[in-house]
């Protein structure tokens, strides 16, 4: 039996469809799902990512705000933006792009966003919501392969679960995600000892570990499904995928597996909150 291709491009462009229609509906009652941006600095690949979301959201019809900040803002310039958007009933999320200059208190900022449009799942408070099965916005690369593993219908409960990655907005959430399915969940990084020991009785592989194939394809065992949330220039992942075809049940290439999932859960969350606001 052939391994299950987890395409995230695909089913993105299925949602994409779903989110277009819902946001027509919307704007039929003079409601415009909008996402605000931030960019502080002059980050090339932080612009680049930028431009996806914002290209995405016209792609869909939703409106999106573009606030571009120097790269000398302080932490309280920054604060006072948030606050800004957080006051604009016209704004259903905020997205501040990761990272931003290191004099800003990042993390502050991040808990700042109000939790009604922390639609990229950054703040302590939507974590900690989402962690104990309360309502919140996930954070959107780990919500995004939730979404891949449920429309295939992998099966996850009793199952055990390494992540590779202890990231605020991956790591950390994806294990949460997989605790709340039922899976028995190991979190693992780049200083774990016997690494391979422990992927080697993984049934689900998630690697988040930011190191360009890390994790080798002889440690993982027949009919695991392999999840990469990596990327990076060399075009690979964090997982070595070579011939992962013949090891794997299901896995997701790179590009064109988690990346595309990534982007289409910020949307979908954008939407979400548009709905919620336009219904109170």
């Amino acid at each position: 039996m052939s391994a299950i291709l987890l395409d995230g491009k695909e089913l993105s462009r299925i949602s994409e469809e779903s989110i277009k229609k819902k946001v027509q509906e919307l704007s039929s009652k003079n409601i415009k799902p909008t996402l605000a941006t931030i960019l502080v600095g002059n980050d090339p690949a932080s612009e680049t990512y930028v431009k996806m979301k914002r290209n995405t959201c016209a792609r869909v019809g939703m409106e999106s705000i573009a606030v571009e900040l120097s790269e000398d803002t302080t932490t309280e310039e920054l604060l006072e933006e948030i606050r800004s958007l957080n006051n604009d009933v016209n704004v259903h999320g905020i997205l501040l792009q990761h990272p931003v200059p290191s004099q800003i208190d990042e993390r502050l900022c991040f808990d700042e966003i109000d939790i009604n449009k922390d639609v990229d799942g950054v703040t302590c408070l939507g974590f900690g919501n989402m962690s104990m099965g309360l309502d919140a916005y996930g954070s959107c690369t780990p919500a995004g392969i939730m979404r891949l593993i449920n429309h295939h219908n992998i099966q996850v409960e009793g199952l055990n679960a390494v992540v590779v990655g202890r990231s605020a907005i991956l790591g950390k959430p994806m294990a949460m995600m997989l605790l709340n399915m039922n899976a028995t969940v190991t979190i693992c990084h780049s200083r774990t000892t016997n690494l391979d020991l422990i992927i080697k009785n993984a049934d689900i592989i998630v690697g988040a570990v930011g190191i360009p194939k890390f994790i080798k394809s002889d440690w993982i065992k027949k009919g695991a499904v392999v999840i990469d949330a990596g990327y990076h220039p060399e075009k690979c992942g964090d997982i070595d995928l070579d011939n992962i075809e013949k090891i794997a049940s299901a896995f997701t290439p790179v590009p064109g597996g988690v990346g595309p999932m990534t982007i289409n859960t910020l949307i979908l969350q954008t939407l979400q909150s548009a709905e919620r606001a336009a219904s109170n």
